[in-house]
């Protein structure tokens, strides 16, 4: 990153500390929320980016943010809903896509994903990333709808599934352990029997080696095949976000204070969020995206799930990446299809972490996808639903299947 980019950072986190200190009054906690931003940079909302110049006035950025909110498709889709509940008590939410009763009522898509046979009763789980929500699979359901049973669920704090009890009651830390043992709450809920393939980005992906890490029983007798998207084994401590040595760490250093800050400033925070939306945008389009063409609503898409999920559910749940290390439970997916996908330019898992886990599952397929980051899912969705058709026919749901031409959003 360029001394001019590094300006562009420090300049960008002023200027939020300062409209939150217009607000609350006081530069000693503006100065707290300026170390709060540093962090949230590096939790994954984006970290150290030069922010470029704005050439549209900012009453228009705004009226344009709420004509792609009240026009986009995407997160529209919706299942069969229901409730999971972890060993804590907390309430998890999901929703249950069925495969249409009628072999001829989705006919072009089932073809184009499976040819003319129909698929096994076969339950894919899909478990979504840190700072998501279930909607975040929009285009991979929009595929598979009316085609496999899926079941879409939203990790403890995040979408429509409640704050995690364990952390809001207790103050305990999450810990990808526990949301191994919430996707077993969801499981049992929402697919109780019959064969599963698991499929999980970022943080889901983590979630799933925690499951089989707790419950290899399950993997062993159940799951017929998973797929890893933009995930990583462990060793997330080491990733440097495409910052420069001397970056890094300084985002290190403040980020413990940042983080006992964060509960009792919550609100100030997210005061400052709202009067820095536009430069908040910019990191987060540079964070998950890696072309330059995606879609605007796409991109605003991705914006509000991130956007949504509050700054204090951002900071509890920072410590258990550092903290994560799975790469022993990926033994108990040898022999079974795996699909290890990740975008070549992701800077918040990089793809090298998916390369290490190829490495350790020999028989796994492995896709890069050049020109993609870290919302690989949305920003190339039809190689993702792709490889996804491919991996259900090599579990032996399907006999063969054919490449996806396309994923229409607004499917339903």
């Amino acid at each position: 990153m360029s001394e001019s980019s590094a300006g562009a950072v420090n300049t960008a986190v002023t200027t939020a500390a300062a409209s939150v200190a217009e607000a609350s009054g006081g530069w000693r906690r503006a100065t707290g929320v300026a170390g709060v931003a540093i962090g949230v940079l590096a939790t994954g909302a984006a970290a150290g980016v030069a922010i470029e110049r704005m050439t549209v006035g900012r009453g228009m950025r705004k009226k344009a943010r709420l004509a792609l909110d009240s026009t986009g498709p995407y997160g529209s889709l919706r299942g069969t809903p229901g409730r999971a509940y972890a060993e804590d008590g907390t309430e998890l939410y999901y929703e249950v896509d069925d495969p249409d009763p009628d072999p001829d009522a989705t006919p072009a898509r089932r073809r184009r994903l499976f040819g003319r046979k129909s698929p096994a009763p076969v339950t894919v789980v899909f478990s979504h990333g840190y700072c998501l929500s279930q909607d975040s699979w929009h285009f991979q359901r929009a595929a598979l709808r009316g085609v496999v049973r899926a079941v879409y669920w939203d990790q403890r704090s995040h979408g429509r599934s409640a704050r995690g009890a364990a952390q809001v009651e207790r103050g305990e830390p999450v810990t990808i352990d526990q949301l191994g043992q919430d996707l077993k709450a969801v499981i049992d809920a929402a697919a109780p029997e019959g064969p599963i393939v698991l499929v999980g980005h970022s943080m889901g992906g983590m979630t799933v080696m925690a499951l089989a890490d707790r419950y290899p029983e399950l993997i062993r007798e159940r799951v017929v095949g998973a797929a890893l998207v933009g995930t990583s084994p462990g060793r997330l401590g080491e990733v440097n976000f495409g910052l420069p040595v001397a970056g890094v760490n300084a985002v290190r250093r403040v980020l413990p204070g940042v983080l006992r800050a964060l509960g009792q400033r919550a609100e100030l925070v997210e005061k400052g969020r709202r009067a820095t939306a536009d430069l908040f945008a910019g990191i987060i389009k540079r964070y998950s995206f890696a072309a330059r063409d995606v879609d605007p609503a796409v991109a605003r898409f991705a914006e509000r799930m991130i956007e949504s999920t509050p700054i204090d559910v951002v900071a509890e749940y920072y410590p258990a990446f550092s903290e994560h290390d799975k790469t022993e439970a990926l033994a108990h997916f040898t022999g079974l299809p795996v699909l290890v996908l990740a975008g070549v330019k992701d800077l918040l898992t990089p793809s090298e972490h998916s390369e290490v886990i190829a490495g350790l599952l020999p028989e796994a397929e492995l896709v890069l996808v050049p020109d993609a980051g870290h919302l690989v899912i949305l920003e190339h969705p039809e190689v993702v639903t792709d490889r996804l058709a491919d991996l259900l026919a090599r579990t032996g749901a399907v006999p063969a299947a054919a490449t996806v031409g396309g994923c229409d959003p607004a499917s339903s």
